[in-house]
């Protein structure tokens, strides 16, 4: 049985933190592990890797649907539709943005993903290759693209009917955010850089209901900054995603979307580059796997890959190290899997792969991203075939193995 620390035992926690010199603590094994010694069933009809390529845009992302035998990839500024074989079925080309990680919703057969407009080098770069205006704000967004209608190459996704967005204000606002904290002047409420994990999963403290779309925040990495330590996850309710979305144009970014989420949580891991890169639920495990760059604070060990349990319940407290927010806010805890940082009681893996792509397939099999550039010099993956050990090293491995 997992232990969910309490407010209380976080709070010490963080202060102990705070105060310990960058010495090199090791990570240990965690107490708590769940390996599975029967061989789980094998999807059917799931090779072990499915290849996919682009050109010059590294993949950031990846989706499956096993019953219509399709794979969904996406390719920073192109969406890629193939077979279970690889085959290209359909494209959507000239995105404008930066389109990130996605997930399937088993509920309407939708694809949703994170898709960044901004003003800074990357948004400039982006612009430039399309040929468009560079963006005169930085604008997020969720992009809800109808699979079902991508079926030939080079689709426009402002003359098609394929995607479609609608606009995540809390993340525009904390993106925009300047303020004081502890008397240094900041930008970025929490060290919001915008948005890139999403995944599809049940209410978070909930058995049964409807599925619910969790979109977290890109945190920005700072040793000199204490209010980026928390991943910040926002809730929404899918339908309402459609309702409000809107058609893209280019060279114009609206502002259509919910004033609110359902739920904003905050969850303690330590500062991470970039924030969460890719968000995966696990039926099998019930967990949330957070797939992340590694940060570089030296009273962290920095992991790679770390999950939280959808059936814990939440709790309100302030966050730590954040003066211009003393409010209490609704955090969540990561699971005691994995290896466990004696400093700190925070628990992870150094897992190679999640950061490019990673869904799960249910009964213990996962599709991880391995990325790279072929012999043509083009960026490519390798959609991998996983299963779970539960190993507090290795927590995946190849199907095969």
């Amino acid at each position: 049985m997992r232990h969910l620390r309490t407010a209380a035992a976080i709070a010490l926690i963080l202060a102990a933190s705070f105060s310990l010199s960058a010495q090199n603590h090791a990570p240990v094994p965690s107490r708590t592990q769940r390996s599975y010694s029967a061989a789980p069933k094998r999807p059917s009809g799931m090779p072990e890797s499915v290849y996919c390529e682009a050109l010059r845009n590294h993949v950031q992302g990846l989706a499956v649907d096993l019953r219509k035998g399709c794979m969904y990839f996406s390719f920073t500024t192109t969406f890629i539709k193939t077979d279970l074989s690889g085959r290209v079925i359909g494209t959507i080309d000239r995105i404008q943005g930066h389109l990130g990680a996605m997930t399937l919703n088993p509920d309407d057969g939708y694809v949703y993903a994170s898709l960044e407009c901004k003003d800074d080098v990357i948004g400039q770069g982006i612009a430039k290759g399309l040929g468009v205006a560079v963006a005169a704000q930085s604008s997020f967004y969720v992009a809800i693209i109808d699979v079902d209608r991508v079926n030939r190459r080079g689709m426009d996704p402002e003359r098609d009917p394929v995607l479609r967005t609608v606009c995540i204000t809390d993340a525009c606002e904390d993106y925009d955010a300047r303020l004081v904290n502890f008397g240094r002047p900041v930008e970025h409420r929490y060290g919001c850089s915008g948005i890139d994990g999403i995944t599809c999963a049940p209410k978070i403290g909930a058995r049964g209901g409807r599925n619910r779309i969790y979109v977290a925040y890109g945190i920005y990495g700072d040793n000199n900054r204490t209010d980026n330590d928390y991943q910040v996850i926002l809730c929404y309710d899918p339908a309402k995603l459609r309702r409000m979305s809107q058609p893209m144009r280019f060279g114009t970014l609206h502002t259509v979307g919910p004033r609110h989420p359902q739920q904003k949580y905050f969850i303690y891991t330590g500062n991470t580059e970039w924030g969460v890169q890719n968000l995966m639920y696990d039926p099998f495990t019930r967990e949330i796997f957070m797939a992340v760059y590694s940060g570089h604070k030296p009273e962290y060990a920095n992991f790679k890959l770390m999950s939280f349990s959808v059936d814990q319940k939440p709790f309100r407290a302030p966050l730590a190290g954040c003066s211009y927010d003393m409010a209490r806010k609704t955090q969540l805890v990561t699971s005691d899997m994995g290896m466990r940082d004696p400093r700190n009681g925070l628990c992870g893996w150094f897992f190679k792969y999640g950061s490019t792509g990673m869904t799960s397939l249910g009964n213990g099999y996962y599709i991880f991203s391995e990325n790279g550039k072929n012999r043509a010099g083009n960026q490519c993956t390798d959609a991998r075939l996983y299963r779970w050990t539960g190993d507090p090293v290795t927590p995946f491995v190849p199907a095969g193995r």
